[in-house]
């Protein structure tokens, strides 16, 4: 165990984000991704680990331990900062490598010691010095250190000549990207990220997971990135409901099991609450019959016996509604570009784009940061002149266009002011049910937008560029700051819209969802790769990150439980023949003694097979229990159905008891009438 959080609890402005939460990280190289809604405490959970925030301690609870074997180092990037601004790119980050340059310059300091003192009797000692000091610069990656320093400027995006430059003369951008570096070469042994691929180009990114998954210490990561969680981690843990679950495996295997779990927690739930109200139905009906008191009574001890199985809780999936119609339906001609030179100088051009989009393409690009993906969607809806070429729209075409600065918009108006001013002849109550499909509800309206998070701007952005119902979204990163199910969403509505859509974005997962077409972005060119993301990857050489039906066997001409089914079925088809002759008290009357023997056989051989049937039921419960079948997926369905044909017996038996029940009070009655 490298650390360890027992019964964690955090509440924050009074509100409780977590509790009775469970965190272990067990291996020195275990990979764990944090996953869940925006605002359930992730980010606060990483604060907690590094120690930047305490627990909180409830006086009617157990305490919140946080406790580590040994001292682990410990690095969170929120905690990287640079005390000096004015040094150089090189200077800071040679802070990192102190003692592995003060160790190289030992060691060639012992070089030069033992050429002079090859015949001395200092010579065995520098040499075992230089030995044991050799050993510990190579375990700690002193030969190559220089080199993993340099791959990461360049998978960064820095040059070289980047090395010289003062910290404060990059953006704040470039300065956390500087810091994220410092931090991966410090090499901490618990290593906390949070969304690394914010703002990093798929280059970056898949240099980052190829980083990650060999990286020799625990890494706790949170992201929205499905992709990079599934070739990274091998644990996750999930924060829902102020409830933190732990999962093995990836993240598709989270979400599977998550279903799983959710399913077959209902199913218990209600195939226990139908036991539950079929013994109290029989209890109910037996306490009336002195003879059948006893029984009563046990049924009543069962129920209170059981292990009660909650109901599950739904999954937070709350999310906005984007599904709508453009207004007006273009030509089939979207979009034509030829030779298409964008930039900023006519000596410094970016690339060249020629293309034709067609109605109902989805046209995806990539590339990486600075090669001009932003810069062509710009020059697409006007903002920047084409320094060369030629582009030209289809007819009746209307663009609504998502810039990534969005997320960033500042405003003292209220979210309800904000969108107001752009439809002012719309009512309020349309105002209102236009915000309130995209969560912003009750008094979240009345937030000024200067309050919200930057998810919580792009979702009001979106808001005010679907209301427009344009027949083209030009969107510009628009799953930055997106939760998971934010993402599947607008996936899901960009899958069903009937317009065109031509998008950035570096979420490989999201880009192979919805491209049809793929536009990847390189050093003054670009190419286009016409049959989407799998066309892209094949073809640009890159390589991609058997679901079966379950079939069940129709063999069951030897089934004992279909024998029982079909018995049941029988015995239920005879009674309602008997019940449609049910004897008058004239005919009880005549064979009176005959009668009342027969009916109290019949009610003695009903009441054995009922409590047969229920104990078979029981011994199919208890196998259906079985941890050895958990993943048998055939033999749990065929367990389930023989627990439905069970219950379907025991109830068609209750309904023979009772009947024949009846018809015994009825021929007791008339012979005490004869007598």
């Amino acid at each position: 165990m490298i650390l360890q959080i027992t019964n964690g609890r955090v509440e924050f402005s009074g509100e409780i984000l977590f509790e009775h939460a469970d965190f272990v990280i067990k291996n020195k190289n275990e990979k764990i991704a944090l996953v869940g809604r925006n605002g359930c405490g992730k980010t606060t959970f990483l604060k907690v680990i590094s120690g930047e925030m305490q627990m909180t301690q409830h006086e009617n609870d157990a305490p919140s331990v946080l406790s580590r074997t040994g001292n682990p180092s410990i690095g969170y990037l929120r905690q990287i900062s640079f005390s000096d601004e004015n040094l150089t790119v090189d200077a800071e980050m040679q802070k990192v490598f102190r003692r592995l340059i003060d160790m190289k310059d030992r060691m060639e300091e012992l070089v030069h010691l033992m050429e002079e003192h090859a015949e001395g009797a200092d010579h065995d000692s520098l040499i075992e010095e230089y030995t044991r000091l050799q050993e510990t610069f190579q375990d700690l990656g002193g030969y190559y250190y220089e080199k993993e320093y340099d791959t990461m400027l360049r998978k960064f995006g820095f040059s070289q000549e980047d090395k010289q430059r003062k910290l404060s003369e990059f953006s704040g951008g470039q300065r956390t990207k500087l810091a994220f570096i410092k931090l991966l070469l410090s090499k901490p042994e618990v290593l906390l990220l949070d969304e690394p691929t914010n703002h990093l180009d798929i280059n970056a990114i898949e240099w980052l997971e190829g980083y990650l998954k060999t990286y020799p210490y625990a890494l706790v990561v949170v992201s929205h990135d499905r992709m990079f969680l599934d070739r990274i981690v091998d644990t996750v843990y999930e924060i829902e409901h102020q409830t933190m679950t732990c999962y093995p495996g990836n993240y598709t295997a989270f979400a599977k099991r998550k279903k799983e779990d959710y399913e077959k927690q209902l199913k218990d739930y209600r195939r226990q609450q139908a036991e539950i109200k079929r013994l109290s139905d029989l209890a109910e009906k037996m306490k009336h019959h002195p003879t059948k008191v006893s029984m009563a009574h046990s049924k009543e001890k069962a129920i209170e016996h059981m292990d009660k199985i909650d109901s599950p809780e739904k999954a937070d999936t709350r999310t906005f509604h984007a599904f709508f119609t453009p207004e007006r339906e273009p030509g089939k001609d979207i979009l034509f570009a030829e030779d298409l030179t964008i930039g900023y100088a006519q000596n410094d051009p970016l690339c060249t784009v020629s293309l034709a989009i067609k109605r109902g393409d989805r046209l995806g690009i990539l590339g990486g940061n600075g090669l001009g993906k932003s810069t062509l969607l710009k020059t697409l809806v006007g903002q920047i002149d084409p320094l060369s070429g030629t582009y030209r729209y289809g007819v009746n075409v209307e663009v609504g266009y998502f810039d990534q600065q969005m997320a960033q918009y500042s405003s003292r108006k209220t979210v309800l002011d904000d969108f107001w001013d752009v439809y002012p002849k719309l009512m309020q109550q349309d105002v209102r049910s236009a915000l309130g499909a995209f969560l912003f509800t009750q008094e979240e309206v009345y937030k000024t937008v200067d309050m919200l998070s930057g998810g919580e701007k792009v979702r009001l952005a979106l808001a005010k560029i679907f209301q427009r119902r344009p027949n083209v979204l030009i969107l510009d990163e628009p799953t930055n700051h997106m939760d998971m199910i934010g993402k599947e969403t607008l996936e899901d509505m960009l899958l069903k819209y009937a317009g065109t859509v031509i998008f950035v974005s570096h979420d490989r997962y999201f880009i192979s969802r919805v491209a049809t077409s793929v536009l990847e972005i390189l050093p003054h060119e670009a190419k286009l790769y016409p049959f989407g993301y799998e066309d892209y990857l094949e073809k640009s050489g890159r390589k991609p990150g058997d679901a079966g039906n379950i079939v069940m066997s129709t063999k069951k001409a030897n089934d004992p439980l279909l024998a029982a089914t079909l018995d049941a079925v029988r015995t239920y088809g005879a009674a309602k023949s008997e019940e449609s002759r049910e004897p008058t008290k004239a005919q009880l009357s005549y064979q009176a003694g005959k009668e009342l023997a027969r009916l109290q056989k019949r009610l003695q051989k009903t009441e054995e097979e009922l409590e047969r049937a229920e104990e078979e039921l029981q011994e199919l419960k208890d196998e259906l229990m079985d941890p050895a079948l958990a993943s048998d997926y055939v033999k749990l369905k065929e367990l389930q159905d023989a627990i439905d044909a069970k219950d379907e017996q025991i109830l068609t038996l209750m309904e023979e008891y009772e009947k024949t029940d009846e018809q015994l009070k009825s021929a007791n009655q008339v012979i005490g009438e004869k007598e």
